[in-house]
């Protein structure tokens, strides 16, 4: 490990000097690569000599104990020592983690999509509270939101709902939150104040970018036709929502909340870019048999990974086996120790895999 991270520490170094070239500066594309890469390396290289000048303060330390004759110094010296030792663990710790394989999809944008499930218009309700839930936790990240489609209920619910999170490494915090979601509490469309359980679905997946993902437009099929609004009615006599099938697979995608036929394509076109990149994700990942399974990272969105209990003012996440009693805070957005939680355990599995 101590042989990478010098590597990486000398390469760190080497981006560093070709970014200040004249040369490389001339050449905008190769100079952003430069530029990325760099930054890329920044937190595991500061880390590194981080650990670099505790192991020698630490070396130091011992030196001391085991030349000083007075007793007091000594005392002093070993406290310095069990301090420096306990440092060094938590570096060593921290850089295992570091180098971990990066997920590519890690810094991509997010295509969300949120669909209610069993309850009728409760898991509808539902739904909605969800986005509420996420769009409130990208505003405490400072990432933008953008709905890109939505099938509203009558009563302010949604059948479905696809939006985009746009922030730097948006996918490394959202990806665990894939699967079935519950929710227990009295509904409001309920008069003789008995508890429902209702459940939405979620999926996340990572922006694809063209790079990512080649469309051949001969395999897509698009149909253009009139939007609708809430119960169906008509919304504008122009055709202006799109429909997007994709052929080979299958997949077919709707957009109509723009006025405009050519938005609504783009839009359309984004989301089966996401879909068609998650696809081939998940059919490489099959075909791998030694692929880990993280407990935390399957993204099977038919497994229920948590339980909204209004009652009891109580989430539990059924994956990492964490309940925390402020279920209403979680719901404006403090999403914070679940996400946390979940990127530590898939980590600390991940790290086990290395053993």
């Amino acid at each position: 490990m101590l042989e990478r991270l010098a590597s990486l520490e000398e390469r760190y170094e080497e981006l560093g000097s070709l970014i200040g070239d004249p040369e490389v500066m001339a050449d905008l594309s190769r100079w952003q690569q430069y530029v990325k890469a760099h930054a890329d390396l920044a937190d595991v290289v500061a880390v590194y000599r981080d650990f670099k000048k505790v192991t020698k303060e630490l070396q130091e330390a011992k030196t001391l104990l085991s030349e000083e004759p007075d007793a007091e110094l000594r005392e002093m010296a070993q406290a310095e020592l069990d301090d420096l030792t306990e440092k060094k663990s938590r570096l060593e710790q921290r850089l295992k983690i570091l180098l971990l394989p990066k997920d590519p999809n890690d810094d991509k944008n997010v295509i969300l999509e949120i669909r209610a499930g069993t309850g009728g218009e409760e898991a509808a309700l539902f739904a909605a509270d969800l986005f509420r839930m996420y769009t409130r936790y990208a505003e405490r990240q400072n990432w933008k939101t953008e709905v890109l489609n939505a099938n509203y209920t009558d009563i302010g619910g949604f059948k479905e709902l696809i939006c985009l999170i746009q922030g730097k490494g948006a996918y490394s915090y959202f990806k665990f939150e894939s699967g079935v979601h519950r929710v227990q509490r009295i509904p409001t469309t309920e008069s003789g104040g008995r508890i429902h359980t209702s459940a939405a679905t979620v999926a996340v997946l990572p922006e694809a970018e063209d790079v990512d993902i080649e469309i051949d437009p001969n395999d897509l099929r698009i149909d253009v036709f009139c939007a609708s609004g809430h119960g169906g009615q008509s919304v504008n006599t122009t055709q202006s929502a799109v429909r997007i099938t994709h052929i080979p697979t299958g997949i077919v995608v709707s957009m109509q909340d723009e006025k405009s036929q050519h938005k609504n394509k783009d839009k359309a076109l984004k989301v089966l870019r996401a879909r068609l990149l998650d696809r081939a994700q998940e059919e490489h990942q099959q075909k791998m048999s030694s692929t880990r399974k993280s407990m935390v990272g399957t993204g099977d969105r038919s497994e229920r990974i948590r339980t909204y209990n209004f009652p009891q003012n109580r989430v539990t996440d059924h994956r990492v086996g964490l309940t925390l009693h402020r279920l209403d805070g979680v719901l404006e957005g403090d999403l914070d120790e679940i996400i946390e939680t979940l990127i530590t355990t898939d980590q600390a599995e991940r790290l086990k895999q290395l053993d």
